[in-house]
């Protein structure tokens, strides 16, 4: 298939779409493009997604399941595990997860194991994107040789593209076709081929020079998060040894009009990219002999949170003369952000595991969370109804959910200590806030 024939297809509304992860980024991905009419195949290796989603039923809760059925009847969406299918797309999106492996260096198994699926059955003509966060030259350094070894050529034979996801999970407001999306070719056609395609779901595409442009781009958005929680968490910190309200100077400082943007404190952090992003670009850097030192100082002060967060906790304990060791806490929100049920890198397990080791007794509620395992202990949501928050001497507020009576949690519970600022407005006697 020649360029042009691409992209009169991409335009007509043609083009077989191929989505590979079938996950928080490429469901709502998929769903977006079979919504604008394209006729979408998702390759997932979890054939009990795949078996559920042909049932109508979303395992992603910003896709409902109404979506998906919807998308199945007018058969403009299916999803599969075999890859071999991959041969019958146009164009293929590369959607799987990048994890961080312990040592804190990139694990580009799953991008490594989806390219050369892609490989095997790659033709003339096919463009393939990579939106999986990465370290710059990723695309160009690992993923085009994978390609290239087939023995076509990228440009004339095949295109290959990079486009972050920029998917906010939970987010109400923007969604994939409000939020701009940034597009890096290997070539000028390769990108022009993404930024057409791109084009059929979403209100603005922004192009930029080069794969390696568009990685960077989506390292520095989540770097610059990163670092200014670091910076807040810090400032919270302060405020505490100053002895005053964090909360309070936060919302007093937005109030300039320019100069200033929020960032607010927390118990560390969380998900699937602010935590580990960051990382990417620090392990690509010290390849480069650069020393990457306020990512670095970022990591020290953001991951020492759960630390400070139990150790406010056993301070709150001795003004009622309890320990830890002992004690009955009720935790309030498990997931790493509002509204979400993903659990990834949330701070509140690192909190969770500390309490657990010092012999406090731990019971939870999250509506999105019904159980969830920290370090081989198996953990189920339980409802914070009056009797249960009386039992207890501390509940502990880490998931700031708004499906949560914090009014009748503060009427209920000895002592409060919220370190999401969920209870703002309320002034009670048994209230700490971070």
């Amino acid at each position: 298939m020649a360029k042009s024939d691409l992209k009169a297809l991409i335009e007509s509304r043609g083009a077989l779409v191929g989505v590979i992860g079938l996950g928080y980024v490429g469901l709502p991905l998929a769903a977006a493009f079979a919504q604008k009419g394209l006729r979408v195949l998702g390759f997932e290796v979890d054939s009990r997604k795949t078996k559920a989603l042909m049932r109508g039923k979303s395992h992603v809760p910003d896709i409902a399941s109404s979506i998906v059925a919807e998308i199945i009847r007018k058969k403009r969406f299916s999803a599969t595990t075999k890859f071999e299918n991959l041969s019958k797309c146009d164009v293929i999106v590369i959607c799987v997860p990048t994890p961080l492996r312990k040592t804190k260096d990139p694990d580009l198994t799953y991008i490594l194991t989806a390219c050369k699926a892609v490989a095997a059955c790659l033709r003339k003509g096919q463009l393939i994107v990579l939106e999986s966060t990465t370290y710059p030259g990723t695309t160009r350094e690992m993923v085009l040789p994978i390609f290239e070894a087939c023995g076509l050529k990228v440009g004339k034979d095949f295109h290959l593209a990079f486009s972050p996801e920029r998917v906010d999970p939970g987010n109400k407001t923007y969604r994939i076709q409000n939020t701009p999306k940034i597009v890096g070719g290997m070539t000028r056609r390769c990108g022009d081929l993404a930024a057409l395609l791109y084009g059929q779901i979403v209100d603005r595409v922004v192009p930029v020079s080069s794969t390696d442009t568009a990685e960077m781009v989506k390292l520095l958005e989540n770097t610059y998060r990163a670092v200014n929680i670091g910076l807040i968490n810090e400032i919270a910190l302060m405020c505490d040894r100053l002895g005053v309200d964090v909360w309070e100077i936060i919302e007093a400082a937005k109030t300039k009009p320019f100069g200033f943007m929020p960032f607010y404190p927390g118990p560390g952090l969380g998900g699937h990219c602010i935590p580990v992003d960051p990382n990417y670009l620090a392990w690509k850097m010290k390849a480069l002999n650069f020393e990457p030192r306020f990512i670095d100082l970022a990591s020290v002060i953001n991951s020492g949170m759960p630390e400070y967060v139990v150790g406010r906790v056993a301070a709150i304990l001795n003004e009622s003369k309890r320990a830890v060791n002992g004690c009955r806490i009720f935790v309030l929100g498990v997931a790493y952000k509002p509204g979400v049920n993903d659990v990834r890198e949330s701070p509140a397990l690192d909190v969770i595991k500390l309490l657990l080791d010092r012999g406090a007794r731990i019971k939870y509620h999250d509506v999105f969370v019904p159980a969830v395992s920290v370090e081989g202990v198996q953990l189920k949501s339980s409802l914070p109804t009056a009797a249960a928050l009386k039992s207890v001497d501390l509940v502990l507020i880490l998931t700031g959910h708004e499906n949560v009576d914090y009014p009748h949690v503060l009427r209920n519970a000895k002592v409060v200590f919220d370190t999401r600022n969920a209870t703002v407005g309320i002034v009670r006697r048994n209230l700490r806030r971070l």
